[in-house]
Order: structure tokens, then sequence, then C-alpha cells
């Protein structure tokens, strides 16, 4: 057959996309094989009925035609008025583009900001996806290291170092490896640096409604920064609404416009019901996604407890989102080792730091999506078994 292009057969450069052990422990669930995963990101309560009856009740009632390709007007409002409510910012309907997830809209933004050859900066640990899709926009991507130590936070000097000659950064807070909440001072370096560099800020927000510890601070909010930054929000993990794909972008006008414009040429908006199911949702209010969030308070609550009883695994602060990082270099092996390891031997799925960046080898990142009582079990029997492992080297 031809070839295919570069850009689509180099999107994970010279590896693996790093689901490697997912992909494992899933083909082993299909075998019959019972597998505890602590992998993604998924809810163990699904979406609210409540939200379901809303998306039914919208498309027996006639809205599965196209939709228009912004979004319809009434859930842009509706965006527009919870972002501004909670940055402070003044935020309208003209601000805000519809997207098909989280996902669309982060390669979305960075087809806005990134010529072909660009380079695009990512913080690092990163979700995994975020070096394929800077590629998949035809931009290079290029880490900014971060340190277990200093609890993975972006430090001035490192973000200085890989600036030069990059059109964007991207940061994602509250954040997924790692669970850091940004401080303000982290950001307001954040901001200084990208602005003497006259770079693009994309702040990947889709946690914001899972903060444990501090405060979520857009860094839109800061002074000087709602012209040069896009931020990516989501109904997947506020609203357990990951399945039905329904996220947005909110940025400068006439950026938004031109995005629009991707939108007409790409993936013509979202289907309407789910549109409407995403307006009920956020007009559920605040109590709705304080009842989605709570399960991982507890669980993270657990985590620390269990974590505290012994010596040879250490948890990074998780001051946000639905995960735990654990460090488990104390057992002498990296972190893809010892998930497959725990795999094998507990039929436990966890992730690897590895999957997540360089600077997170060494951990594993452990998603906090069972039932508390299972989720104390597996997290006691990792920790038992990492225990054996240092006994052992």
């Amino acid at each position: 057959m031809p070839a295919l292009s570069q850009r689509i057969t180099t999107l994970n450069g010279d590896g693996s996309d790093g689901w490697d052990v997912f992909y494992r422990a899933r083909a082993m669930v299909e075998a019959g094989v019972p597998v505890t995963e602590l992998t993604i990101g998924e809810h163990d309560i699904g979406t609210d009925p409540s939200i379901l009856r809303a998306m039914y009740d919208s498309a027996r009632g006639g809205h599965t035609g196209y939709a228009i390709v912004p979004g319809i007007s009434a859930l842009r409002d509706e965006v527009a008025a919870r972002v501004q409510a909670r940055s402070g910012v003044p935020t309208r309907r003209e601000n805000v583009l519809i997207t098909p997830g989280g996902q669309a809209g982060l390669f979305a933004a960075h087809m806005a900001v990134c010529a072909p050859g660009d380079v695009a900066l990512h913080v690092d640990p990163y979700y995994a996806t975020y070096p394929g899709l800077v590629r998949s926009a035809g931009a290079v991507p290029r880490a900014v290291a971060t340190r277990s130590a200093q609890g993975f936070l972006p430090e001035r000097s490192a973000l200085e170092a890989a600036s030069e000659g990059a059109a964007s950064l991207l940061i994602n807070t509250p954040n997924n490896p790692t669970g850091a909440v940004y401080p303000r001072a982290t950001l307001q370096e954040i901001a200084d640096v990208v602005t003497a560099r006259d770079m693009w800020l994309i702040s990947d927000e889709v946690y914001d409604s899972q903060v444990w510890e501090g405060a979520h601070l857009s860094p839109r909010a800061l002074p000087g920064m709602a012209e040069r930054t896009l931020v990516i929000g989501s109904m997947s993990k506020s609203h357990a609404m990951t399945g039905s794909r329904i996220g947005w972008i909110v940025g400068p006008e006439d950026a938004i416009t031109c995005l629009v414009d991707l939108a007409t040429n790409t993936t013509y908006g979202v289907p309407g019901y789910i549109q409407d199911a995403a307006l009920f949702g956020l007009r559920a209010g605040a109590d709705l996604e304080r009842r989605v969030a709570e399960p991982f308070r507890r669980r993270r609550a657990i985590a620390e407890r269990v974590l505290a009883a012994q010596q040879v695994v250490r948890m990074i602060p998780a001051q946000g989102a639905m995960y735990v990082m654990l460090d488990v270099r104390g057992t002498g092996m990296n972190g893809e080792g010892f998930a497959n390891a725990l795999l094998d031997a507990h039929r436990i799925a966890v992730m690897p730091g590895e999957s997540f960046g360089q600077s997170a080898a060494g951990h594993v990142r452990v998603a906090m999506t069972l039932e508390d009582s299972r989720f104390e079990v597996a997290l006691r029997t990792l920790c038992a078994f990492a225990g054996g492992l240092a006994k052992a080297a």
C-alpha cells in the first residue's frame, strides 16, 4: 500500500504510547482473569441518572440532527458564566467553543497557536497523550522537567531554560498524574515566563472541581494573561461524563472565531442531545459536582492512612484530582517493572510513572476509582508487596 504520512506514524515518538500495562490488564480481563484495575480515570459511580434522563429526553425530543458548530448558545452562555464565576475574568459566549471532550480541545488549541515545526512545551510528568497530540498538530513537543522532591511543581529556572524559541506551554492543574495543585506563586512564574517569551499558555483545567488542599486558580485570571491563555474544560471529570465526550475551550474572542473555523472542518460540532445533557448538568450546580468528587476525597484520606503505616512507598502529596502518585524506588525497581510485577503477582493494575514522562520514573500512578473498601485492600496489598521487594533487594 502507499506510505502513511510521517505525522501519523511518528505520533508516539520513538517508544510506546505509555499504555502498555493498561492494555495488558485489559487483555487479562478479556481472557477471564480477574484484575483490580486502578489505571484510568474512570468514575466508579457512573453518570448521574438525572443527566442521562436529560440526554434521553433531548434525543427523544428530536435534538439528534446537526448542532450549531460553536455549540448551542445556552450551553456556551452557561460555560461562560461558570468560568467567570470561578475565575473572576469577564467571559462571554464569544469566548467559548464547545468541543468533543477535553482531548479534542487540547488538539485544537495547539493547532491554533503552533505553526508546523514550532516547539510546544509541556510539563513532565504529563498526561500520557500530551506529546502525541502536540505531534499530531504538527508541532514538536519539549518537556519541562520537574522533581518529585518538589511535589512535581515546575520551577522557573527549568521553564526559562526550556522556553527559548517555543510557541506555547501546556500546563495541567489540578494535575494528572501527580495530584499537584499549582499555587499562585508557581502560576505567576509561569505567567512571567510566557509573557517574556511572547508565548501562548494552554491551561488544562479539567480537574478544577477536584481540589483537596489549597484552591484552584486559573492562570487566565492573572494580570495580562486572558489575552494569551486558552483554557480547556470538560464535563468528563466534574460530572462523570467521560464517554459523552463534551468539553470546551475558553479564550480570546479572535482565537475562538478561528477555532470555530477549525471545528467546522474537523469535528463539525457536538451532538445536540449531549450538549443539552451537559447544560442540565451545569445548571444542577455545585452540589452535583461535590457529589461526584466526594468519593475521591474519601479515598485520598484512605491512601494517606494506609501509606503512613509503612516506610517503603512514599506518597506524593495529592492536593487534587482522582489519583495518587507513589514513589516505589525503595523497592529497587522502576515504575514499569513494579507495575508489571504487581500485575503478575496480585492482579492489581496501576500505571507506571514512566508512562507520564521521565520525571516520574520510579513512581506509579494509582487511580482512586474503586469502592472504598476494595481500594483500601488493593493499596494495602500494593504496600505489602513493595515491602517484600525491599527486603529482598
